[in-house]
């Protein structure tokens, strides 16, 4: 970086966008990945300058950025070529909570905000502990997440995670510690086995489409197809490891698990 805190910072994913409108720092910003809609104005303030495994690297260039913040090995090559164009990249790697609050403080850190970032993830923290400690009914309802339909790729860490906090049981849990999504590729047999009582999709961008898990070959008898527990819960707040997860998606999974029980 050439100066601290940075003045002109490139967000490749969301979830450091929301950070840092959060933060009161979204002056900084100067562009934005096409899938930021957190705030919704965030479309309308800020230069697109990327999707998610591709990027206008000339654009970014030409906005002169004192810093790029990116996600995961996914942005391997984007981070490359920017590297070798004398830029200053971090990447963040979070996939469970833990690393997403550990995220949040650094990025506020990073701009000068380090006691904002502590007291904003201190009221998520809180927030979670409130809603993990809210009586619910017993037994806690098996959750299958689907993240993929083709093929089947089950929730990683923070879905999970997000899953028990609100009461549900993860149908899958041991998949949590696969970060990879091609580690997490699961076969149609082994969401039947696992008779989950109720299914949450996301798929990652697309719209979801209940007949079409309702109608897989051997799902008729899954609890959650005979009981019409399938419940779409939208990509941009719980795909994204950032404040949307913690607050407006952990929201829809209680929504998706409690609302229509006595």
């Amino acid at each position: 970086m050439r100066y601290f805190p940075p003045r002109r910072i490139v967000c490749l994913t969301e979830e450091t966008v929301e950070t840092l409108y959060l933060l009161g720092e979204q002056d900084r910003i100067v562009g934005v990945s096409g899938y930021a809609v957190r705030p919704p104005g965030v479309r309308r303030e800020k230069p697109r300058v990327s999707a998610f495994i591709s990027a206008d690297i000339p654009k970014i260039l030409a906005l002169e950025p004192d810093l790029v913040l990116a996600f995961s090995d996914l942005q391997a090559n984007i981070v490359a070529d920017l590297v070798r164009a004398g830029v200053a990249v971090h990447v963040f790697n979070q996939r469970d909570i833990a690393g997403i609050l550990a995220m949040i403080r650094t990025l506020g850190a990073m701009v000068g905000a380090a006691e904002r970032a502590d007291q904003l993830a201190r009221s998520f923290q809180e927030r979670l502990a409130r809603i993990a400690a809210a009586p619910r009914a017993s037994p806690r309802p098996r959750v299958y997440f689907e993240e993929w339909d083709d093929p089947l790729i089950s929730g990683i860490g923070w879905v999970s995670e997000l899953i028990e906090i609100a009461g549900g049981e993860d149908a899958l849990p041991k998949l949590r510690f696969q970060q990879a999504a091609k580690d997490r590729i699961i076969s149609p047999d082994t969401v039947r086995d696992a008779a989950p009582e109720v299914i949450l999709a996301s798929w990652c961008g697309k719209k979801v489409v209940p007949d079409r898990i309702r109608q897989r070959p051997g799902w008729g008898g899954i609890p959650a197809v005979r009981n019409n527990r399938i419940v779409e819960i939208k990509s941009t707040i719980i795909l994204q490891p950032g404040p949307a997860a913690l607050t407006d998606g952990l929201d829809a999974i209680v929504k998706a698990l409690w609302a229509e029980q006595p």
